[in-house]
């Protein structure tokens, strides 16, 4: 990403937010057609999993975190698929690395470390993720120090409270501050929590308000709900980005996150984007998963892919 994509945001406009009503059954049957009618194969599947590799943000959130977990991860960043593979696809001498490595805020200078001498950007979730419970005031001098300590993109995660009491306004001026904290040098990525927000027609006001209140990308889930991304309610999070930008002429990025674990939930992903956003969204800049065993299963495809046959995950493991 680069400092002149920020999205600047836009005054509050609670008519638009409040006009828009979201058909679920219509946006079933969307999501229905897109993943029944296209079918990936062959030399073309390998060259979108590729793609899907460099959209990545490659992801440890666990408890369990140390220094030494983050360094290998921030080395399989670096070299996500196995030098073999990428010989025998003709691709030895290009770099291929994924979209950002995504930690906890004590493991951002470790993240940094690991990565440098590399333009891999490092991801810290804020201080209030994944409940977003925790108020802004205690958040906002905790995002300057990530930014000040590396962290090139912050994923912060709003108050679901605000949107089911209709405090539009509230969730709007606590993003817009949040934003402020990221200052030039990190984007931000707002988490709507789309499993506990209730309806469609709230995943679809939480990401407008979102995105006027100056969000560079709009994500899913924390991927800690019992409800994470699903295609149906990245529908509508999609349109939503396509109806700001053609209001404002700003394209704000999209993150689906939590349970996006297979190279076949990648394929479907990208057809949406596709067919819904167009090419320009199909970049880094644009478009990330969030994941943590995603890279494992697409590595293994590219394998069976090259040698016709499945490798053991052993072969092909995720720190």
């Amino acid at each position: 990403m680069t400092e002149n994509s920020q999205n600047p945001g836009i005054a509050l406009d609670l008519n638009w937010v409040m006009s828009v009503q979201v058909n679920r059954s219509a946006a079933e049957r969307r999501v229905a057609t897109i993943t029944r009618r296209r079918s990936i194969k062959k030399e073309w599947q390998a060259a979108w999993l590729l793609r899907a590799i460099t959209m990545m943000d490659l992801t440890t959130l666990d408890g369990a975190d140390t220094p030494g977990r983050v360094a290998r991860l921030c080395a399989k960043a670096r070299q996500p698929v196995r030098q073999d593979i990428l010989e025998a696809l003709g691709l030895a001498d290009q770099t291929l690395q994924v979209g950002a490595v995504c930690v906890y805020p004590n493991r951002v200078r470790d993240a940094v470390r690991a990565l440098h001498g590399s333009d891999i950007p490092v991801a810290a979730v804020a201080p209030g993720f994944p409940s977003g419970q925790v108020s802004v005031e205690m958040q906002l001098d905790e995002i300057e120090k990530l930014v000040e300590t590396g962290a090139r993109e912050i994923d912060i995660v709003i108050s679901r409270e605000h949107v089911h009491t209709g405090a539009w306004q509230q969730l709007y001026d606590e993003i817009r501050a949040l934003r402020d904290a990221c200052g030039q040098t990190a984007h931000m990525k707002t988490i709507i929590e789309t499993g506990e927000l209730g309806t469609l027609n709230n995943v679809y006001r939480a990401s407008m308000v979102a995105m006027m209140a100056g969000s560079d990308f709009i994500k899913t889930s924390t991927g800690k709900a019992t409800s994470n991304a699903t295609l149906t309610v990245g529908l509508v999070m999609v349109r939503a980005i396509r109806d700001y930008y053609e209001r404002t002429g700003f394209r704000v990025g999209f993150k689906p996150a939590g349970g996006i674990s297979k190279a076949k939930d990648a394929l479907n992903w990208l057809i949406l984007i596709k067919e819904e956003l167009g090419d320009a969204w199909l970049t880094p800049e644009l478009f990330r998963f969030g994941a943590s065993s995603l890279l494992g299963d697409i590595e293994r495809q590219l394998s069976h892919h090259v040698t016709g046959r499945y490798a053991s995950g052993k072969y092909m493991p995720i720190p």
